[in-house]
């Protein structure tokens, strides 16, 4: 399992297929493995790196407060280790306030960015529900808290068809069972970066090829947010899918994982 030494922590990383790089950022709670079911396709087509965040998985979860430019500083640690740059770049939530700060902090490591249901900055209702996320997982038991996420991120028409509502059932039920449950400190790092990322002043610095990609039923990170980090970022493009969540790459991967791959072919 390798594991390297980055920004003062021991990271976990994998890597996936050949080709051109693509590193891939996943958001607050979920290990590098969430990434699977994109995997499955991107794969084919380029060199997949993915990790588990600072405070999740594999990786080192250190107490206190982590912020987005740090984390972003931990995968430039991994870039400079693999002997990377330039690489394209997709980042799902807090994932993408991370790959916000690594093209601020590190441009010359990117070449295009995919920001997945994205945010500049938190106002006080966005501030309000990390913190409610963090009073869940110290009074939930793992399922609970896997439902109220759950209830954050799939829309309306997953919770109404029959078949994901299985799967949903299901996928709380695994949870209940986790082999690597993320401890508390680990999501309040986790959930202080996502409180604290603050790039709206600095948006206009990103020089490269963007796509921002959301869905128009997110009830977690909204539309408004959406369209904050495309209208900051010189030439970004914006793509909203109808009646879909925070988990619009779930909810309709096909589509998804398809729309990601040819556009970071042409870009």
């Amino acid at each position: 399992m390798p594991t390297i030494k980055t920004n003062g922590i021991n990271f976990y990383y994998e890597e996936r297929g050949s080709g051109e790089p693509l590193l891939l950022i996943m958001g607050i709670t979920a290990p590098g493995s969430v990434w699977n079911v994109h995997l499955a396709d991107w794969k084919h087509h380029f060199r997949c790196i993915i990790g588990d965040n600072r405070g999740v998985g594999l990786t080192d979860k250190p107490a206190g407060s982590y912020s987005s430019e740090q984390m972003a500083d931990d995968y430039a640690g991994l870039l400079d280790s693999l002997g990377l740059e330039n690489v394209n770049v997709v980042g799902c939530s807090m994932g993408s306030t991370i790959a916000q700060q690594l093209a601020i902090r590190h441009p010359d490591k990117v070449k295009s960015l995919v920001l997945m249901c994205p945010w500049a900055r938190c106002d006080n209702y966005a501030k309000g529900l990390f913190q409610h996320i963090m009073n869940a997982k110290a009074r939930f038991r793992p399922e609970e808290f896997s439902l109220y996420i759950q209830l954050l991120i799939f829309s309306k028409s997953s919770w109404d068809n029959e078949e994901k509502h299985a799967d949903l059932a299901q996928g709380r039920q695994q949870d209940a069972f986790g082999a690597f449950p993320q401890p508390l400190h680990g999501l309040e790092g986790q959930a202080a970066a996502c409180i604290n990322h603050n790039a709206l002043p600095h948006l206009n610095q990103i020089n490269k090829p963007t796509l921002v990609i959301g869905g128009k039923e997110d009830i977690f990170t909204p539309v408004w947010m959406a369209e904050e980090v495309a209208g900051g970022i010189p030439g970004a493009e914006l793509f909203l899918y109808e009646n879909l969540g925070h988990a619009f790459h779930f909810e309709n991967t096909e589509d998804f994982n398809q729309r990601v791959r040819n556009w970071l072919q042409h870009n």
